[in-house]
């Protein structure tokens, strides 16, 4: 296998001599052959195995004759979205629609259709009635089974049923794709491929299925928020891949879908292999003339170094798709690919970032994992630290300290988030240290989310005290180190459970540390997380208790505005918000006051006082009138 990319025309294909591709691969983002595209990875794996894949990206989904660029593939058609959901590419959290595609070339928006995957499987069932279509990534992932769709506002049934595919793969892929190919190629029917971990499938019966959790229909979830909020929660606590079973969500009379456990993590070995296969590191040269993919920018001089998050957030979807089970990759593949990455022409010296979804954990929280695997109904993290959890970050210092030594290194940043509370609970302060010393520039990005403790049991989060134990230990340290450096908090309006009052809290925190962030993340409930069902349902799903929600598009906006109440344009709501929660002693000159009172009444004394001013002037210029005509 040489570094080059796979074909995405038909002369292409034939250059390399192929008469017809194992796999052909739709995608809606463009080609990038970059293992933070989750097409590279499957692709080259497939690559690996000595399959044959050939890449459709971003197809016109209006014209069949754009899947056919290959013809009729000899296993079968595999169908992402891309990186993103592209509900989620496509609008923003006021369901409006973005400017800006990242993912495709020059940015352009609009390449790719809302429920991607949907579209794009009823093109090829429309042009090839009976082969095989296999569907992953985070669109297929996160809605493998009933769910609430925040841009249709409704229950929408398994993304398997709507798609006509054969196949779901949900998490990571990398065992499924292998094993299903395998089968495949062996001449088994698709449809007798149901023993797949990390595979969703479609059934008539259940005769063959075993030891499976039968949950509430998708009728039932459909009228019945309660049900909803329970059917969730099972399938929470089916997201080990040691101890889950398998779920069965039932629709009509004879027909059921079926998600098997999840794979099984990848070894440090086979996570090694995955970044070593011959990517070449960049977008397709055919999107050159076009801008290219400015996606890229963020991930070409980063590196991966884990996957998976015992992190427990609640409006995060790592659990269903990911997982809470650390997977690293060793020191040695990622120093290699250090070395490789000072040699490209467009390296200035700067490493952006060394990590994953959580870049200073490096191993499983706690040695039970690696033999009975997560909790099912408890956290690593919250509300309180687990006593079994390990709190080390020697192997990442370790790491980082190897890169900082790599001839033409600079500097070594890290963007993709550190864990503050996890910082926190390590009496060894060497990780703080040397974080502060050589590893950001200025100012440090932490996501404390909120500062009431009422909304951080909501999210998943550790309790505001933890937060500003961690400011101190920052301050201090940077004070010790002679550097002054700042942090900026990441902070989330209206997520569920947040009040108004919740919203004036967090907006006093923010006039207390003098610091107004420049836009705002409105809590946007996405598939499949624990917040997005809080949202819908208006229940915990793990307690069944009530939870306040802030549904209607004016409380929003007012949480938004409370964060940016020194905004002018945010005036007049502020008042609205601060007047409607009772606080009208927030509006005023005092030191604790958001927002001073309106000018009217000034500005009517400044009229009146030049009034009396201008009365005052002719009153004296008449006096004066007379005198000189008395003289005269």
């Amino acid at each position: 296998m040489n570094n080059t990319f796979l074909p995405i025309t038909k002369q292409d294909m034939e250059q390399r001599g192929w008469a017809q591709p194992d796999f052909v691969y739709i995608t809606g983002d463009a080609y990038v052959d970059h293992p933070s595209f989750g097409v590279a990875i499957i692709s080259r794996v497939l690559e690996s195995r000595g399959f044959k894949v050939a890449i459709i990206s971003q197809p016109d989904w209006k014209k069949k004759e754009s899947i056919q660029v290959f013809g009729r593939p000899r296993l079968g058609f595999l169908v992402t979205s891309g990186n993103m959901d592209s509900m989620v590419n496509h609008y923003s959290v006021s369901k409006k629609r973005r400017k800006k595609d990242s993912y495709t070339p020059g940015g352009v928006m609009g390449k790719r259709p809302d429920y991607a995957v949907v579209v794009y499987c009823n093109l090829i069932r429309q042009t090839y009635k009976d082969v095989p279509i296999l569907i992953g990534g985070i669109e297929a992932s996160l809605r493998r089974l009933g769910h609430y769709d925040y841009w249709s506002n409704k229950m929408k049934r398994s993304i398997l049923l709507d798609s006509q595919a054969d196949l779901l793969m949900y998490g990571m892929g990398e065992h499924s794709i292998v094993e299903i190919a395998e089968a495949l190629d062996a001449g088994l029917d698709v449809k007798d491929i149901t023993y797949i971990a990390g595979t969703v499938y479609k059934a008539k019966t259940l005769d063959s299925v075993y030891d499976y959790e039968l949950l509430p229909s998708y009728q039932e979830i459909s009228e019945n928020k309660r049900s909803y909020a329970q059917s969730f929660y099972m399938q929470y606590c089916n997201t080990d891949p040691f101890q889950a079973k398998c779920l069965v969500e039932p629709y009509k009379k004879n027909e059921y879908i079926v998600q098997n456990p999840p794979a099984k993590p990848l070894t440090q070995m086979e996570m090694d292999d995955v970044y070593a296969l011959p990517y070449t590191k960049k977008y397709h040269p055919s999107y050159e003339a076009l801008g290219g993919v400015p996606a890229i920018s963020e991930i070409k001089f980063s590196l991966v170094s884990n996957r998976g998050c015992f992190g427990g957030c609640n409006f995060c979807a790592l659990t269903f798709h990911q997982g809470r089970i650390i997977q690293t990759r060793s020191h040695e593949s990622i120093i290699k690919e250090a070395k490789e990455m000072t040699q490209d022409p467009d390296f200035k010296g700067y490493i952006h970032d060394v990590g994953g979804p959580t870049a200073d954990f490096r191993q499983p929280s706690c040695q039970k994992q690696l033999e009975h695997g997560v909790c099912k109904t408890r956290q690593c993290l919250f509300p309180q630290p687990c006593k079994n959890l390990n709190v080390d970050h020697s192997d990442y210092i370790s790491l980082l300290r190897k890169l900082r030594k790599i001839p033409s290194v600079k500097k070594v940043f890290i963007r993709s988030g550190i864990r503050f509370d996890y910082v926190v609970y390590e009496k060894d302060k060497t990780f703080l240290k040397e974080l502060c010393q050589y590893h950001i520039s200025g100012q440090l990005k932490v996501a404390p989310e909120h500062v009431s403790d009422r909304v951080l049991k909501k999210m998943g989060k550790p309790s505001h005290d933890v937060y500003e134990t961690f400011t101190e230990q920052y301050k201090e340290m940077n004070e010790t180190l002679g550097m002054k450096q700042f942090l900026v908090p990441y902070l989330m309006s209206s997520h569920p459970g947040s009040t108004l009052n919740d919203a004036i809290e967090l907006a006093l925190y923010l006039k207390k540390i003098n610091h107004m962030p420049e836009q705002v993340q409105d809590f946007y409930p996405t598939p499949s997380t624990l917040s997005t069902c809080m949202y819908y349902t208006g229940l915990d799903p793990r307690t069944m208790e009530p939870v306040y929600v802030p549904k209607s598009p004016h409380e929003k906006k007012m949480q938004r505005a409370l964060m940016q109440y020194r905004n002018p344009a945010n005036y007049d709501i502020v008042v609205e918000a601060l007047k409607k929660a009772g606080r009208t002693d927030l509006i005023g000159f005092g030191s604790r006051c958001l927002i001073r009172p309106k000018k009217e009444k000034s500005e009517n004394c400044s009229k009146n006082k030049k009034a009396k001013t201008t009365k005052k002037k002719t009153i004296r210029n008449t006096h004066r009138g007379k005198q000189e005509k008395r003289r005269k």
